[in-house]
């Protein structure tokens, strides 16, 4: 890995360079989006944006792994409250719904990130590694549930936990694809098809 990757850029400034280049995947795409345009949005130096990330392709890798631990710490406070599989699946389903309504711009820069794993092999091994992460944690709080007796899993927590992921990131592709379509009888067959694997 490249030196410019291993070093870390955190506080405000940090913050404001994830920020901008969020915003400017979503209006631009990743080929639109300069270190020019990153650099001025969150204004800072296009030679610091060079100097800790070194291309745009590893930013927006950056961008998408502290979207990702941001949404997990998130998820596992929600999902600590659960009392029961019905609770947990109404957080998930609600999950769902706060992204498509308030913050489609995380789910552009995952798309982007994986189309854009398949033509960069260390963007591939980065974006695998972000993908066995979530899995695996997202498989340790199934797990715990059930230890707890909240949950009754039918099935391997990791197998469960990518179902998970492969329903709502297509579900939320499909919405976005036809947004003046009522998507409720899918959201909730969707529901209907987890229920069958967390009892």
């Amino acid at each position: 890995m490249e030196a410019a990757t291993q070093r870390s850029l955190s506080g405000e400034k940090a913050q404001r360079i994830v920020d901008a280049m969020r915003a400017s995947v979503a209006l631009r795409g990743v080929a639109g989006s300069t270190f020019d345009h990153v650099a001025r949005e969150a204004g800072v130096s296009r030679g610091l944006l060079h100097y800790y990330f070194g291309s745009k392709e590893r930013l927006l890798a950056e961008v998408v792994k502290r979207d990702t631990d941001l949404r997990m710490a998130a998820l596992d406070e929600q999902l600590a409250t659960a009392s029961s599989a019905a609770d947990f699946i109404e957080m998930l389903r609600r999950t769902l719904d706060q992204m498509l309504r308030e913050d489609t711009e995380f789910l552009t820069l995952s798309f982007e990130a994986f189309t854009l794993s398949r033509r960069n092999p260390d963007i591939a091994a980065e974006f695998s590694e972000l993908v066995r992460r979530t899995r695996e944690h997202v498989a340790g709080v199934l797990a715990a549930k059930q230890d707890e007796g909240v949950l009754e899993l039918r099935a391997d927590p990791e197998a469960i936990a990518e179902i998970l992921f492969g329903l709502g990131d297509g579900l939320a592709l499909r919405i976005l694809a036809e947004p003046e379509r009522d998507h409720r009888e899918t959201v909730h067959a969707g529901t209907l098809a987890v229920a069958a694997l967390i009892g």
